[in-house]
């Protein structure tokens, strides 16, 4: 408990309590406090997100604070790898929406399928980058893989936002990336939360869509310590009974723990699957810590899968384990606006 209380208190340095992301002050005082107002109807700086990301100056050291007005922004995003210390902030998550239609098997100039990976409606590659009250989608529907976000930068933060898609929603890419998560929203289908980083959901609400079958598809380094690790999240859906499973290794060496997290009726009793690998049962490292629910049932888990000790909760999945040299010394941003 002592441990818990104290990640609970780090953690608290990081944000203000945000919920609903409806701003108090007017909009000269929100003027002030940010760098760079994005409104598709025309009041502010720019009328469109990626104009206003490419006005950042390379390798900025101090932190860029781009406040985004209620509206659809349809846009392929990308942010540079030389765009650092970025921070978007929507005026609500509901209505401030980043989104396009690009999916995996879709056409490239010279007829090649773009691909997973090119299939991105934002992708973030610049590190120390945080997004809060802002809705990240993937329109194009249930048409294979399409991604919501591709992050690959270090140190990347998401407050109260929401990811909407189909298959492959969220994809934590970069194997050198710590990602956290924090009061999010997550929905998809199949492997709708996968890919090699180290990521940190906290906290979440994780929607399985009827349709699919698994939760998420880690494809940690075998170097790596930790690949997903799930706290106090909720796990809902509206698909049937006894449908989805936690888990499937992309790689031999993926690791996805669950903590303390209610999970729902949706849940496989064997909670796990080796992706038709048995040589990854030896290798991956599914476990889970005082889940609720009724899918959180262990007594049918596969034999391969793992109960955290309360040493090993204490001792290996404190915030500063998981995340190393990277501490939460100050909230999201020193200026964002408290909402009602």
């Amino acid at each position: 408990m002592k441990m818990i209380n104290a990640y609970i208190g780090i953690v608290s340095l990081l944000f203000l309590n945000c919920s609903a992301g409806n701003f108090s002050k007017t909009e000269n005082e929100a003027t002030k406090l940010y760098d760079i107002i994005v409104d598709a109807k025309g009041s502010g700086d720019f009328v469109k997100v990626q104009d206003a990301i490419n006005s950042v100056p390379f390798l900025k050291e101090k932190e860029t604070i781009i406040f985004i007005k209620n509206g659809i922004y349809k846009e392929k995003l990308i942010l540079p790898q030389n765009k650092i210390n970025i921070t978007l902030i929507g005026q609500n998550k509901n209505k401030t929406i980043l989104t396009y239609d690009d999916y995996a098997s879709k056409k490239n100039e010279k007829g090649q399928n773009i691909g997973t990976s090119g299939s991105y409606s934002f992708a973030v590659n610049g590190d120390n980058f945080k997004a809060e009250n802002i809705t990240f989608e993937n329109s194009s529907g249930p048409v294979g893989q399409a991604v919501a976000v591709r992050i690959d930068g270090d140190k990347v933060v998401f407050n109260n936002c929401r990811f909407l898609g189909f298959q492959d929603t969220l994809y934590s890419h970069g194997n050198r990336s710590r990602q956290y998560y924090k009061n999010c929203y997550i929905e998809g289908t199949t492997d709708f939360i996968f890919g090699a980083a180290t990521a940190v959901f906290d906290k979440c609400e994780i929607f399985a869509k009827a349709g699919g079958s698994y939760i998420t598809a880690a494809n940690t380094p075998k170097a790596n310590s930790y690949g997903f690790v799930f706290l106090n999240c909720k796990l809902t859906s509206n698909a049937s009974n006894n449908s989805f499973y936690l888990g499937r290794p992309w790689e031999n060496y993926a690791r996805t723990v669950f903590i303390k997290c209610k999970m729902g009726k949706h849940i496989k009793s064997a909670g796990w699957h080796n992706w038709g690998r048995p040589e990854a049962e030896a290798t991956t490292f599914y476990a889970e810590y005082q889940c609720t629910g009724v899918g959180a049932d262990l007594q049918a888990r596969v034999p391969w899968s793992h109960v955290l000790t309360a040493q090993q909760f204490q001792s290996d999945y404190t915030i500063e384990k998981i995340f190393k040299d990277w501490t939460f010394k100050k909230k999201i941003t020193d200026s964002i606006l408290k909402s009602k």
